[in-house]
């Protein structure tokens, strides 16, 4: 399981950077979902998101998600690439795959690296 450690994260699977204002959806979260092939970001620039407000749907062959604001903050860019390109979210789930980016950032109950990696091992698949 990728997890960057500059990254905070959420129990819900979701990643955000506080130096960039992006996020997204986790690696561990990819990877469950197996292959995406649809996404659709449900914000626009220049709206105000708050911590756990719906930002994105995805669908993948197995299940379908909805991806939920890591971080508050005025929207300032949407990654519209993905709506034609959905399976970037497998192979470069913290890269070109972001979703949304934010900024102010205002996080709440965001988990460093090795605290999201301990959640995860504890879940049962």
């Amino acid at each position: 399981m990728n997890t960057p450690a500059t990254l905070k994260y959420t129990k819900s699977d979701e990643w955000f950077d506080p130096s960039s204002g992006a996020m997204g959806l986790s690696d561990y979260a990819q990877s469950q979902l197996s292959d995406i092939v649809f996404v659709e970001i449900l914000v626009d620039v220049g709206d105000t998101v708050e911590v756990g407000s719906p930002i994105a749907s995805v669908e993948s062959v197995k299940a379908s998600a909805e991806i939920y604001a890591s971080a508050g903050g005025k929207v300032t860019g949407v990654n519209k690439a993905l709506s034609d390109k959905p399976e970037t979210l497998n192979s470069d789930p913290y890269g070109a795959g972001w979703m949304v980016k934010v900024e102010g950032g205002q996080t709440s109950d965001a988990m460093d690296a090795a605290a999201y990696e301990t959640y995860c091992a504890g879940r049962t698949h």
